[in-house]
């Protein structure tokens, strides 16, 4: 007879995603990173642009665990080339022909947007049960950082969903020029990721336990740490730094904004899922990245917490607690040409505040016109 902890599920496995912009030095930071105590018992996928792949020959640590991604762009053939891989170190594993492993790190190609691959560990009905994303790690170059924010919004969206960003090349910084440079491109990535730590690759900041267990849960405590995770305090001082601030509609970075949604009244669960619903089906391609909280009318002790990308949520799951004094709802929105105060008015609808000449939640709700996904 199985016993009960036979029964059990294995612990899905935390993926770190390490993005970056062509020539940023991601190969060089992973090298680095694996050769590293912290970095011991991890597989390895690398994704190289165009038929014949290169990076790997690079990857010290190539080995029956790590699988070249070579038939093109991850964004393009994530939902074959990511899932073959990744279910190919599952069946090795399970199958004793690589020792087991406790972390995946993905490295894409540097023209990759990295949302349809946190896509797939979101959404895939078998990956979500084995794997958890840990993190999203973006490299930098702090030599041509602002011309590449420039000129690739590809470069923009991998830095504004990043949980943790390496600034690499921080030694080639030797004339003034070059470090009035390096401090426009430290505020524009404030901007952009005011809740992403910025590490210098040069300064041995880059360090697997500062880039590593980027996630809820901290694994040393085995207790959710949400205040890291949301890292909501960071991006609400952020947002109130830049009020005032003029933005330029043209430009790549200043047309994406971090911002909070708060509230201490409890939320009942057809509220948030409606609001979440709403919110996905208007701006679904314009969010970037969506973290949060949130305090359940319907059981308060047991907070529900939530992780998408985009159209895209992760299945939401509940705390057996609440981790600290901190008993709000929270949701970190990072969104690309929409207004903070347009998903607020929403949120505020919903939660039934009431706003001169805006509808409230029962007429979203219980309007007949309203798709049939919002009406209760």
């Amino acid at each position: 007879m199985m016993s009960e902890e036979t029964r059990l599920p294995p612990e899905p496995i935390p993926v770190t995603l390490l993005t970056g912009f062509l020539g940023a030095g991601k190969t060089t930071l992973l090298n680095q990173l694996l050769q590293q105590p912290g970095l011991a018992d991890t597989a390895v996928l690398i994704n190289e642009f165009g038929e014949i792949g290169l990076d790997h020959l690079l990857v010290q640590h190539f080995d029956d665990s790590t699988v070249l991604l070579a038939s093109g762009c991850l964004c393009c053939t994530v939902r074959g080339d990511l899932v073959e891989g990744l279910e190919q170190l599952l069946r090795r594993m399970d199958n004793g022909a690589i020792p087991p492993f406790r972390r995946v790190v993905i490295e894409t190609t540097g023209l990759a947007d990295p949302a349809p691959i946190l896509h797939v560990l979101m959404m895939h009905p078998y990956l979500v049960l084995r794997f958890r994303l840990d993190g999203v790690v973006t490299v930098v170059d702090a030599v041509n950082g602002n011309a590449t924010l420039d000129e690739h919004p590809e470069s923009v969206r991998q830095a504004a969903i990043s949980d943790r960003i390496v600034l690499t090349k921080t030694d080639l910084v030797d004339t003034p020029e070059r470090r009035a440079a390096l401090d426009a491109l430290l505020a524009r990535l404030k901007r952009l990721a005011p809740g992403a730590p910025v590490l210098d690759a040069a300064r041995g900041e880059a360090t697997p336990e500062a880039l590593l267990d980027a996630g809820l849960y901290d694994p040393s405590a085995k207790i959710p740490d949400v205040s890291r995770w949301l890292a909501d305090e960071a991006i609400a001082a952020a947002e109130a730094e830049s009020r005032g601030h003029a933005h330029d509609p043209n430009r790549h970075d200043e047309r994406i904004r971090a911002f909070t949604v708060a509230t201490d009244a409890p939320v009942s669960a057809a509220a948030i899922d409606m609001f979440l619903e709403l919110v996905r089906g208007t701006h679904g391609a314009k969010l970037l990245r969506l973290k949060g909280i949130v305090k359940l009318a319907e059981d308060p002790e047991h907070p529900l917490v939530l992780h998408g990308v985009q159209h895209v949520l992760h299945p939401p799951s509940q705390l057996p607690a609440w981790p600290d004094e901190d008993r709000r709802t929270r949701l970190v929105m990072i969104v690309r040409d929409v207004e903070p105060a347009v998903i607020r008015r929403l949120f505020d609808a919903f939660m039934g505040l009431p706003m001169p000449d805006q509808p409230d939640g029962r007429v979203l709700a219980d309007n007949p016109l309203a798709p049939a996904t919002m009406r209760r």
